[in-house]
């Protein structure tokens, strides 16, 4: 039988301006189909976390302007892989057509009869401008709005752009790109008529925890802008509607912008506090102290065994949302399921460990106030006297519960679900914000993460005295375990819970603007 190829498909998406949260739904589901994604350096790389595909940069230039991957190499790459069968996602920052090179890859795909499909994205300028406070087209101040190139192609012989024309324009001018050439762009308008009083603004780094805006008038805003030493990626922003910005700023005012906040817990754990952090306005930096990762194969069988006799236990105790998870996974790799718990009570030590009961159908009988161990243990020791108690656990942790339980005449029984292993080292990113005092807070969630961190800053040669990082601990536990390590606490969650982290390092800067 003949070999038939089989051909995959190109996506040509959008991803926005920045702000992770403003892919659009369908180029999210092509980074959870695709087998490769080429991406270009103003992609967020938060949303390479949606994929399970292989991803790489195609940087085009370098910031001294010498090539790196060339336009044709990219398109090239695309239709060899497509052609290969993969499903291949271009992820281009902003709208893959608006001053992207898309088109000239959709031209390229439809020349080579490859498949595509082309996934609009929030483009730049609109970020910018909302997340700036600017109107582009408020009905009392404009009727449109150019989008104009401030970069235009070098091997051009003579500009394309009128400015006659658009010092006449009756709207709102943006133009992409042109941070390097704004006294050239400003002086070319008010050469061409445009009042020099005309509001202008520089917005950089749009929907990020970065952004910098940059306010003036066509003859103020060269000046502002290098005082300020911006950088791109850049729009600016010509027109009246700069005005509005005193009223509709929003995102700088959110209670972490600008705030870089390290995530501690296993990586596969880090998007929900990540998704929380770019929503108050702040940097989520993942940074891992602990994996999670399942048993051997030899402890199996006990794990097993234990659900035959999973009718003897009056009470279930879970004490960590991965708890939960591999239990569940291994009770139906049994064969069974929720039913087989039936004649237990079942504790949880929190509201998230709670939540992840509910998605299974189970609803936790008991939640402590505080959500400690040493709570949990002193509510179960009046309630389950005599009783048999299972306590789902991690292959380590805080053994606080064996003595309040067996204390009390509690038959408790420990069940390993799954293993908690240190990470070997920070990544060098992290190492360099460490030192250099560009990670402002790292939030600790437990004790053995405040070890590890600790571990690990003694291997990367940074020393407690020098650690510029403020921490946040989710609990008066973790504070002491970081603290016999050398280390200071600024602040303790007092919902113990990454959201009471997240909390606390609002409150604290709150109390030190306040002070200053």
């Amino acid at each position: 039988m003949p070999f038939v190829s089989v051909t995959g498909k190109v996506y040509l998406a959008g991803a926005g301006p920045g702000d992770p949260g403003l892919i659009t739904l369908r180029a999210a589901e092509c980074l959870a189909e695709a087998d490769l994604v080429l991406y270009d350096g103003l992609v967020n790389p938060l949303l390479l976390r949606r994929t399970r595909g292989i991803c790489e940069r195609t940087a085009r230039t370098r910031r001294d302007g010498t090539t790196i991957v060339s336009q044709q190499e990219i398109n090239e790459r695309l239709i060899a892989e497509a052609r290969a069968g993969k499903v291949v996602v271009r992820l281009k920052g902003g709208d893959p057509y608006i001053f992207g090179r898309g088109s000239e890859e959709a031209a390229a795909l439809q020349a080579a009869g490859i498949p595509f499909e082309v996934i609009p994205g929030v483009t730049a300028a609109t970020g910018a401008g909302e997340y700036a406070g600017f109107s582009f087209t408020h009905r009392e101040i404009s009727s449109a709005v150019a989008f104009v190139t401030g970069h235009e192609d070098p091997t051009r012989d003579a500009s394309r752009l009128d400015f006659e024309a658009l010092a006449r324009f009756p709207g709102t001018l943006v133009f992409y790109m042109g941070l390097n050439r704004l006294t050239e762009i400003c002086r070319h308008l008010i050469a061409a008529g445009m009042p020099e009083t005309t509001p202008a603004a520089v917005v950089c780094h749009a929907s990020l925890a970065t952004q910098q805006v940059v306010e003036g008038t066509l003859a103020t805003i060269p000046h502002a802008a290098s005082k300020r030493q911006l950088k791109p990626p850049s729009l600016i922003v010509v027109g009246e509607c700069v005005k509005q910005r005193a009223q509709l700023s929003w995102y700088e005012q959110l209670p972490l912008f600008g705030v870089s906040i390290g995530v501690t817990r296993p990586d596969e754990q880090a998007d929900d506090v990540s998704s929380q952090i770019v929503r108050l306005g702040g940097e989520p930096v993942i940074m891992p102290m602990i994996e999670v990762g399942p048993v051997a194969e030899s402890e199996v069988p006990a794990i097993q065994e234990t659900f035959e006799r999973l009718h003897e236990f009056q009470w279930l105790v879970f004490t960590s949302v991965n708890g939960v998870s591999e239990f569940f996974r291994h009770l139906q790799a049994s064969g069974r399921d929720a039913r087989a718990l039936h004649a237990a009570a079942i504790a949880a030590i929190g509201t998230s460990t709670a939540l992840k009961l509910k998605s299974f159908g189970i609803q936790a009988d008991f939640v402590p106030a505080e959500f400690r161990a040493e709570a949990l243990g002193t509510a179960l020791a009046e309630r389950a006297q005599g009783q048999n108690v299972l306590w789902v656990r991690a292959s380590r942790g805080r053994d606080v519960l064996p003595g309040l339980l067996q204390d009390a005449g509690v038959h408790l029984e420990q069940l390993v679900v799954y293993e908690n292993r240190d990470v070997a080292a920070f990544s060098s990113d992290v190492v360099a914000r460490l030192k250099s005092g560009t990670l402002q807070w790292v939030g600790l969630s437990s004790p053995s993460i405040a070890r590890q961190f600790a571990q690990l800053l003694k291997m990367a040669k940074i020393s407690p005295a020098e650690l510029t990082t403020k921490i946040a601990a989710i609990s008066s536990v973790t504070a002491r375990a970081a603290d016999d390590c050398g280390l200071t606490v600024e602040c303790i969650a007092r919902n113990s819970t990454w959201q009471g982290i997240l909390d606390a390092i609002v409150s604290s800067r709150r109390l030190q603007s306040h002070h200053s």
